[in-house]
C-alpha cells in the first residue's frame, strides 16, 4: 500500500487473560491499575476477553475483543505480537467500522485503504489497530450512511449531507476506546491518522498522544471532492498531492463520498 507520509464515569473496567501487549492484568506497562488512563481516571467500563492468534495477509497479529459495558458494542484490538522498534511509543489506530470501504473495498472512501495501511504499518513497526465498531458513517449508522450517499449525489457534501438529515456531522465517542488503551498499558501513543480531532478526544480521556503519523492514501476521481471536504471544512491533515488515474472503462461521477 502506498501512502504519503510515515511513520467518564465511576465505574470499574474488567480485564481477562493478558493484553495484547504482553502485560499481565492488575499491572499495565508503566504501572497504572487496570482500567486507570495516565490520570488516574477510570473513564468507561470494558471488558477484555482472551487473546488469540490472528494470522493475515498483512502479518502475524494477536487479537482480543472488548466489549463496551455501557453501549453493548463489541470492538477488536488487533495488535502485533512484537515490542515497537526503536524504542517508540506504540503506533496505535482507532479505525471506524466502514463496512462499504473495509469489506466491499469501495472507492466513495479511503477507509479499506487506511485499513491496509495501518496494519502494514503496525506489523513493521509494532502497535495496535483498534476496530471500532458501531461508529459505521462517523457514527450515524449503515442505513443513515445510504441516505447521505444519496444526498452526495445530488450535490451536497459529506458534511451537508448529515446537516440535511439532522444529523451530526461526527456522531463518535472515544471514551471505550480510550478506556481499551489503558486497560491495555498504552498511555503514550503514535496515532496513526489523519485526525487531529482524534489527537485532541483521546487527549482528554487520558491517553497522550506524542506523535500524529499521517495515514493518507492517494485519492481517487470517487473520493476526490469527499477528501477536499475532510481538508477544508474537518480539518483532516490531508495533502491530496497524490491521486490514482482511473482507469478508463470505469466510473468516474462525481460523487462526494464516505463518512470517516
Amino acid at each position: 500500500m502506498t501512502a504519503t507520509g510515515v511513520p467518564g464515569d465511576s465505574h470499574q473496567s474488567h480485564d481477562h487473560g493478558q493484553s495484547g501487549n504482553g502485560h499481565h492484568p492488575g499491572q499495565t506497562g508503566n504501572g497504572h491499575h487496570p482500567g486507570q488512563t495516565g490520570n488516574g481516571k477510570v473513564l468507561h467500563p470494558v471488558s477484555g476477553g482472551p487473546i488469540v492468534q490472528l494470522p493475515t495477509a498483512f502479518g502475524d497479529f494477536v487479537a482480543q475483543a472488548w466489549t463496551d459495558l455501557v453501549t453493548g458494542a463489541e470492538h477488536l484490538a488487533v495488535s502485533s505480537p512484537n515490542p515497537p522498534k526503536d524504542g517508540k511509543a506504540p503506533l496505535v489506530r482507532l479505525h471506524s467500522e466502514c463496512l462499504t470501504g473495509d469489506v466491499f473495498g469501495s472507492y466513495r472512501c479511503d477507509c479499506g485503504e487506511q485499513l491496509a495501511y495501518a496494519l502494514e504499518m503496525i506489523a513493521e513497526f509494532g502497535g495496535t489497530l483498534l476496530y471500532l465498531r458501531g461508529q459505521e458513517g462517523r457514527g450515524i449508522g449503515l442505513a443513515n450512511k445510504i441516505k447521505a450517499y444519496a444526498l452526495q449525489e445530488a450535490g451536497f457534501d459529506t458534511v451537508e449531507a448529515n446537516e440535511q438529515l439532522g444529523l451530526p456531522v461526527d456522531a463518535r465517542c472515544y471514551k471505550a476506546a480510550a478506556q481499551v488503551l489503558a486497560e491495555m498499558g498504552l498511555h503514550e501513543v503514535r496515532l496513526l491518522s489523519n485526525n487531529p480531532d482524534k489527537q485532541n478526544r483521546l487527549a482528554k480521556a487520558g491517553v497522550k498522544v506524542v506523535e500524529m503519523v499521517p495515514t493518507e492514501v492517494p485519492s481517487r476521481d470517487q473520493n476526490i471532492r469527499y477528501l477536499q471536504t475532510k481538508k477544508d471544512r474537518m480539518e483532516h491533515r490531508l495533502t491530496l498531492d497524490t491521486h490514482v488515474v482511473t482507469v478508463p472503462g470505469t466510473s468516474a461521477d462525481n460523487f462526494d463520498h464516505e463518512q470517516d
